[in-house]
């Protein structure tokens, strides 16, 4: 698969839920702790069954360039060969998150 044809699915949580997306570019950001997504990838509106949730996760990301999403909300990074529906679930459970270290004083 060539670097231009790979495809993430990105799960983090954001308040109390868990989103799972699909995009292009996923990298560290220049911005200390912060996890940068490009070119969110959703599925095709040829279908005729339209998920609502997938939907709302479209305008809520229509106008977004760049997402940036704290490191320790992420809970995993996969290349898929394919999209997949993007979704939003309730986060079920205890989530911990990962300990990051201080930043030095300058």
């Amino acid at each position: 698969m060539a670097s231009d044809d790979r495809i993430y699915r990105v799960i983090f949580i954001n308040q109390d839920q868990v989103y799972e997306l699909y995009a292009k570019h996923v990298y560290q950001s220049e911005l200390w702790g912060f996890l940068q997504i490009e070119e969110f990838v959703f599925g095709s509106r040829s279908e005729l069954l339209v998920d609502p949730g997938e939907e709302k996760l479209k305008q809520q990301f229509a106008d977004v360039k760049s997402s940036y999403i704290p490191m320790q909300s992420v809970v995993r990074i996969d290349e898929v060969t394919s999209e997949g529906v993007a979704k939003v679930s309730d986060a079920k459970g205890t989530v911990t998150t990962f300990p990051m270290p201080v930043p030095p004083k300058s």
